[in-house]
């Protein structure tokens, strides 16, 4: 059995949020979730690169489109790592592997007969990259962006969308779980009940250069959503790659509900006019709002991640989001409601259940689980009953898109465990030799039942998860929801210490944002550095340019053992800097380093290569360590 799942490839005129973070995080979730049932998974990702937000931001900026493709696309590809989200592949629409499927799969539509040239005039949004009937706009504005949609009028090639009108009804009729859940695909069998228009396909170079050439006509680009639509076969090798031929049945998309018409509508239909299956599900979520809007990049109301991450750690976001909303429904996001759920679901329930269980083993039992207790509980059929029982709901739920409601049925598991702490008390028990018996049957119970919840909780919070199997002795890379296996590994005779808190109470709430306080000269004294005489003046230190960066490539420089080639996005320019770190860094360790260079140095040349620039390091006795910001900024931000 295989699983493979694909988020929509992100628009890079902006970067990472909190609504491109929950998506990708599904997906890894729902990856790591059917790797635990056994199944062969593939996790895609990637980055939407063509079309006219891209020019136009590009344009803002002051670079080429390709300079600040590379730049944005970089800062998703290494920002999901830091939230522990492992892909399979990521995938960027201006790959040359891309440009070469968009063509064929242009040629098989063109060849089938489903294109044809004509006019067409409407009213056309920029922010959605598409034209926008009378019917779908609210108040005459675009309802996702605010805005006046412009009337524009020109040629173009177009894709005969409505011949598989009747076709597509039919096929969402006969297969009632393919979009969910239930009100989205309702949804859009309510929008095919209209007369299905053709999609225009194309935009003329005369507006637009910045896209992928229509193979049979080279003074025209293919429309992005045409375009980006495609890559989900792309990264698999279509039309004759092994990895088409295996995933490709089990593929399944998630998506934000703003995207629901593309790929509900054109993707399935582009799909069947070229001869290829449909995917096996289109999963549609809600909005993360705030005050009751939408959160957006275009609105300006979204939450940086970063400080989230900051304040409460990985595994509380990706629970937090995991939790809080319901799958499909719009959720609204305040920091309130985080440290609420922080501090009750995951530092009392979650984190105080270890803390007492593991505390009384070590107390009663010298940290060793009893193994008659194990094989007795093993025994014990309403024992595990239960455990059966909260492993099948967990599966079902998430099986049909219901991470929510699959973590709720884990944490009343929690609360089972600590409920049965107060009733049992095993400080009660311990006070005579005659209920020994009974002790360590309550020990080893909790003691699997934090290896059961390790397991459980191990897709949405992969890093705690780990920590409780490693803790208990048991192999992370074993994990398993299998009770007997279970059983087997804990009983290894090992020492279980309880360990730090893995999740200390928060006091109060985080101010995202807030501004640092600005100290004066006069609330401090100046002081010269140790070791350095005052030398040089205001003025000889304000010639130095000194700016931030990002490291974007690093490549070991051949034939020397210590210099590293280094791409380092500054403003709207990339700078090539050799730097002699290789003996304290790796080139994998700087990808995605935020460093500070002298960005007006004189460039000189280093084993055949130019440099432009020096970064910035602290020199200890063995070693270099790069100094860098202590919060993220732009890169090319000003060091003064």
């Amino acid at each position: 059995m295989a699983f493979y799942i694909t988020t929509p490839i992100y628009y890079v005129n902006a970067k990472p949020h909190l609504g491109h973070a929950y998506t990708t995080i599904v997906c890894d979730t729902l990856t790591r979730f059917h790797r635990l049932l056994g199944e062969d998974t593939y996790f895609l990702t990637g980055t939407d690169e063509h079309g006219d937000k891209i020019a136009e931001a590009s344009k803002k900026e002051g670079c080429p489109p390709q300079d600040y493709v590379d730049y944005v696309s970089a800062l998703f590809k290494i920002t999901w790592p830091k939230f522990d989200i492992k892909f399979s592949d990521f995938i960027r629409t201006t790959e040359p592997r891309h440009k070469e499927v968009v063509s064929r799969f242009l040629e098989k539509v063109n060849d089938k007969g489903d294109i044809y040239f004509g006019e067409y005039g409407g009213l056309y949004c920029v922010g959605c990259e598409r034209f926008y009937t009378e019917k779908e706009l609210v108040d005459g504005l675009c309802p996702d962006h605010k805005v006046a949609p412009k009337f524009i009028e020109e040629k173009n090639y177009f894709f005969r969308m409505s011949n598989y009108q009747d076709w597509l009804i039919d096929y969402i009729k006969q297969n009632p779980d393919l979009i969910r859940p239930e009100r989205f695909r309702k949804e859009v069998l309510s929008f095919l009940s209209e007369p299905l228009e053709d999609l225009c396909i194309s935009r003329p170079k005369t507006r637009l250069t910045w896209g992928i050439d229509i193979p049979f006509d080279k003074n025209y680009v293919t429309y992005v959503w045409f375009d980006a639509l495609i890559n989900y076969i792309t990264a698999l090798g279509w039309p004759d790659g092994e990895k088409y031929a295996h995933y490709w049945p089990y593929a399944e998309h998630c998506v934000a509900k703003d995207i629901l018409k593309p790929h509900a509508i054109f993707w399935p239909t582009m799909l069947q006019s070229a001869g290829l299956p449909i995917y096996k599900h289109l999963n549609v979520h809600g909005y993360w709002q705030m005050d009751k809007d939408k959160m957006s990049k275009s609105v300006g109301n979204v939450v940086d991640i970063f400080t989230l991450r900051e304040e409460f750690g990985v595994s509380a976001v990706r629970y937090f989001l995991m939790r809080e909303m319901n799958f499909g429904l719009d959720s609204e996001f305040s920091y309130k409601r985080v440290l609420e759920r922080y501090n009750s679901d995951l530092a009392n329930d979650l984190g105080n259940l270890w803390q007492r269980s593991i505390t009384m083993l070590k107390k009663y039992s010298g940290g060793i689980v009893s193994s008659s207790a194990l094989s007795s509980l093993a025994q014990d059929s309403d024992w595990e009953n239960t455990l059966k029982l909260l492993v099948k709901d967990y599966t079902i739920h998430f099986s049909h898109m219901r991470p929510s409601e699959a973590l709720k049925r884990v944490w009343e598991f929690v609360s089972s465990l600590n409920k049965r702490i107060d009733v049992d008390a095993p400080w009660e028990l311990a006070k005579s030799e005659d209920n020994r018996q009974k002790l360590d049957l309550v020990l080893a119970s909790l003691v699997k039942g934090l290896a059961l919840i390790g397991a459980l909780i191990w897709p949405v919070m992969p890093i705690t998860g780990e920590e409780f199997w490693r803790r208990l002795g048991l192999a992370p890379e074993s994990i398993t929801l299998d009770s007997a296996a279970i059983t087997l590994a804990l009983g290894h005779g090992k020492v279980i210490e309880p360990g730090e808190a893995f999740f200390k109470r928060a006091e109060k709430e985080p101010e995202p944002g807030a501004k640092e306080k600005q100290v004066s000269s006069k609330d401090s004294k100046e002081k010269a550095p140790e070791g350095r005489p005052e030398v040089i003046t205001y003025d000889d230190f304000a010639k130095l340019d000194l700016q931030t960066g990002l490291i974007l490539e690093a490549e070991a420089v051949k034939k020397s053992e210590k210099l590293v080639k280094l791409t380092i996005k500054l403003s709207d320019t990339l700078r090539t800097i050799v730097a002699g770190i290789r003996k304290s860094y790796t080139p994998e360790e700087l990808v995605g380093q935020s460093v500070v260079i002298v960005a007006n140095l004189a460039p000189r040349e280093l084993m055949g290569i130019k440099s432009h620039g020096m970064l910035l390091c602290a020199s200890g006795p063995d070693t270099l360590s790069l100094l860098t910001p202590s919060r993220e900024v732009p890169p090319g931000s000003q060091v003064s």
